[in-house]
């Protein structure tokens, strides 16, 4: 029996620069959704009677999407006029076998796909399945599609890619987050130090992944810019070859859009916070594998850890500064951002993903505590089972 279970049942309930994934081989739309084990690990049927993303616009800035996809019908805003040609511009740089679509619809299905089949139970669901994509082609067109998206309603920016600096690169980024856009981008997966863009603009959330067992992956790049942490290895992904095609994939892309959908579910629950306090409340409730509880964070490797959007949608945390405790951009551009009061609850530096279940008294949780410790030791001594999330 899984650990995820187990704890559930206790518990009582780039084109232009480098996109983040890998694909490995092709999966049904039945085993596609056994096989979506981030939903299990969020307990998504509990977070989704707390928010669904509804009326929350999250914005893709990838290679292209296939709209008529069985997960994605009806799910996608109009996008913008330049759409087409850039679109067809990054097609001219694929390799044999690469579609243009098959990037930016595994994003947009990750973070609001509503599947299909009866209740929507087959395909890929995503963390925010109410929320609206608004589709943005981007190569070699950052900071235009970036302004675009925040012009056009964006709550959230998904950057699923790497890229060099241009020189509007994170100044449009300072634009998004000045009107209310929560940003979210991806650390590279190369395994290096070095810094890449757009993650390593100030006001971005910087995400890598993680596995089943909450293990940072190897191939996360890590330096300073890494900040949380989610699922993206082994995660089953739509594809744009077909209305009804899947893969499965490993990289930061898969991670950043989880993320960028957590933000979704935040901003629906608390749509007044700043991007700052939506990525506080990431950051508060963020969890640690057992095997490295009492790390000195922000680490490298594990930012604060790995997102919980359950306790982050359920825990009582003050507001904070309009900054969050991330690094904000300065000036002009962090008008909407000015400093608040000083914040009352900083950042939990690795607690222990158990403290955070809402509603549940102190020798409950004493209680748990030691059936959990029994089912970890059961399962060291013999395979380490799947990271519960909340």
């Amino acid at each position: 029996m899984k650990v995820t279970r187990t704890l559930r049942a206790t518990v009582g309930a780039a084109l232009s620069g480098a996109l983040l994934i890998a694909a490995s081989g092709t999966a049904s739309a039945d085993q596609t959704r056994k096989d979506l084990w981030p939903l299990e690990a969020f307990g998504a049927e509990q977070l989704w009677k707390e928010a669904t993303g509804k009326g929350v616009t999250v914005a893709v800035l990838d290679t292209g999407f296939r709209q008529t996809h069985q997960d994605l019908k009806g799910q996608f805003l109009p996008g913008p006029d330049f759409g087409k040609a850039t679109q067809e511009e990054g097609a001219k740089d694929l390799k044999p076998g690469e579609n243009v679509l098959d990037h930016g619809t595994g994003m947009a299905a990750i973070i609001a796909g509503h599947g299909h089949g009866p209740g929507g139970s087959e395909g890929v669901k995503g963390l925010a399945p109410d929320a609206k994509i608004l589709p943005v082609p981007e190569y070699k067109n950052s900071g235009l599609a970036t302004r675009w998206a925040a012009d056009h309603g964006a709550d959230v920016i998904n950057m699923s890619y790497t890229e060099g600096r241009s020189a509007d690169t994170c100044e449009s980024i300072h634009y998004a987050i000045s009107k209310g856009a929560v940003v979210v981008a991806g650390m590279g997966n190369e395994s290096a130090t070095e810094k890449n863009y757009p993650v390593g603009c100030p006001g971005v959330i910087g995400v890598g992944a993680v596995d089943q067992y909450g293990k940072s992956a190897e191939f996360n790049n890590y330096n300073s810019d890494m900040d949380l942490l989610a699922p993206g290895v082994k995660v089953p992904a739509a594809t744009g070859k077909s209305d009804s095609s899947y893969h499965t994939e490993n990289g930061n892309s898969g991670s950043t859009a989880y993320v960028s959908a957590a933000a979704a579910l935040l901003k629906e629950k608390y749509p007044n916070l700043t991007p700052g306090q939506i990525a506080n409340r990431l950051v508060k409730t963020a969890g640690l594998p057992q095997d490295q509880k009492g790390l000195k964070l922000p680490d490298a490797h594990y930012g604060y850890g790995f997102i919980q959007p359950g306790p982050a949608l359920r825990k009582d945390i003050p507001a904070g500064a309009k900054e969050g405790p991330l690094p904000m951009p300065k000036g002009k551009a962090s008008s909407q951002l000015d400093a608040g009061a000083q914040d009352a609850d900083p950042p939990m530096g690795g607690k222990q993903a158990l403290m955070l279940y809402g509603g549940i008294g102190l020798g409950v949780l004493l209680v748990l505590g030691i059936i959990i410790a029994v089912v970890f030791a059961a399962r060291r001594r013999k395979n380490p089972g799947p990271q519960a999330w909340g």
